[in-house]
């Protein structure tokens, strides 16, 4: 049996401008990772996320559930998933999480760099230049992915 996800990279645009306590700071869906073809491939399942982790990577996001402030759009997404009935493993990650991971990290059998797995030279670039991009617009800190998987 397969493992499929999806997803939503959004962000949170005044929250640069206004400070994340304002009324106007909300997150924001920004794209679905559908449009990316970001694949499933387990070993960037396994390194980012801690899914189907037979690799022995160390996560980088790992589990969080649906952020408490997930915007509206991820929200309205993951019900039509099913919500927490269907979706398992929902966790999320910033920009600012991604910039400072080491890339360099190996799974347990030091073999497979997280780059080799999911760096920008595999099918995760695009996900990662958009993310980038937002960051550069609205901060590192103001553009997560929010994913789950069924």
């Amino acid at each position: 049996m397969t493992t499929e996800f999806t997803g939503t990279i959004e962000c949170r645009p005044l929250g640069r401008i206004w400070g994340v306590e304002d009324e106007d700071a909300v997150w924001q869906a920004a794209i679905d990772l559908d449009l990316l073809n970001t694949g499933n491939a387990y070993d960037a399942l396994a390194c980012l996320f801690g899914v189907r982790n037979s690799f022995g990577f160390r996560p980088l996001a790992e589990g969080r559930g649906l952020p408490e402030d997930a915007s509206d759009g991820v929200r309205e997404r993951f019900a039509c998933w099913g919500g927490p009935d269907s979706a398992w493993g929902t966790t999320w990650i910033t920009w600012a999480e991604l910039q400072t991971a080491d890339w360099d990290e190996t799974d347990e059998s030091g073999r497979k760099s997280r780059q080799a797995a999911a760096g920008a030279a595999t099918h995760w670039g695009p996900v990662w230049d958009v993310m980038q991009t937002l960051g550069g617009v609205h901060g590192a800190e103001h553009v997560r992915l929010v994913v789950w998987f069924d």
